[in-house]
């Protein structure tokens, strides 16, 4: 539809790009992510001040208040179900569990589903990302908090990251810099920015993000000077970067997929994995791997949708 009514390649670039939001290739993904223009430009973009984490901090705020216990750093190895409870270790049962790990290590490393696990390496997975946090020294007048910077290809580019079997030498790049927005995120007169580049997950493209990294930054940093933040690399104050590997490796995300599984039609919505699970009887999911999908928006909607199901639940249990 884009491509019939609108005749400039640029526009149609612009008005297309947003399913790479939630982990999706433009030209595969089910024209239902449009929907997110219309979200944005009817009900507006909020960013909370203190970032993200004070999203988090408000919302751990109110789960001690109902009386949750926090336990931060305490790895989860396996989970068996015997009895109608889910025993974590060998003396902690209990009726329900709500994963919000990567769906692929909840089935698989969790429980032990290998069923569910097959399944799931059968499916599409997202692209990963080259993920690059820096501040610095100075503001830049003009900048705005959000910018898209699309390469030299549009159509090429995303074929490559989504089916292609190595780094391609473009890309396009979303910048962020909250501190045009909230300037408490950075030392006063400061800017802190991320920067992210669509790569191929780890399953197309087993990149060796040790020796990769450090030139895929430079590159990404000249980039920038050059088209948005002149002067960037004599007033970088700190730097660091998080890749495929990491998605892998700390997040536990399958092949590296930073959206979990691709937004196809059919695993968008219903058809991804539900947020009660059908097989194990007190499994929950929540996250990007689940109903509705990826995205903040949609793993916070996620995590109201299980919420209900889990007070539901538990309250027709103990009737």
């Amino acid at each position: 539809t884009v491509a019939r009514f609108v005749r400039d390649e640029k526009l149609r670039e612009a008005l297309s790009f947003h399913s790479l939001l939630v982990g999706g290739n433009p030209f595969e993904t089910s024209s239902l992510y449009t929907l997110i223009h219309y979200l944005e430009r009817s009900y507006g973009v909020f960013f909370p001040r203190g970032g993200t984490g004070a999203l988090v901090q408000a919302l751990v705020k109110v789960f001690g208040e109902l009386g949750g216990e926090l336990r931060l750093s305490t790895a989860v190895g396996k989970i068996a179900v015997r009895g109608g409870k889910h025993w974590i270790g060998p003396a902690e049962a209990f009726d329900a569990v709500v994963s919000n790990a990567d769906v692929h290590h909840t089935y698989s490393a969790l429980y032990g589903d290998t069923a569910t696990q097959r399944k799931l390496e059968r499916s599409e997975w997202s692209m990963s990302l080259f993920v690059l946090y820096f501040g610095a020294r100075g503001t830049w007048p003009g900048l705005a908090h959000h910018t898209v910077l699309f390469g030299p290809r549009y159509q090429g580019l995303l074929k490559d990251v989504f089916h292609g079997n190595s780094l391609p030498d473009d890309f396009s790049l979303y910048l962020h810099a909250p501190t045009v927005t909230d300037p408490s995120l950075a030392p006063p007169g400061d800017s802190a920015f991320y920067v992210l580049s669509p790569v191929p997950h780890l399953g197309n493209a087993p990149i060796d993000w040790s020796r990769a990294a450090p030139a895929y930054a430079e590159r990404i940093f000249k980039a920038l000077e050059a088209r948005a933040l002149p002067g960037l690399r004599e007033r970088l104050a700190t730097t660091r970067w998080f890749t495929p590997d990491d998605f892998r490796s700390q997040l536990r995300a399958y092949q590296g997929a930073a959206f979990s599984l691709a937004p196809l039609l059919t695993q968008s919505a219903w058809f991804r994995p539900h947020n009660r699970d059908p097989r194990i009887p007190g499994l929950y999911l929540v996250g990007a791997g689940t109903h509705p999908g990826a995205g903040l928006p949609g793993v916070i909607s996620s995590a109201k949708a299980t919420a209900e199901l889990v007070a539901r639940d538990l309250a027709e249990a103990a009737a």
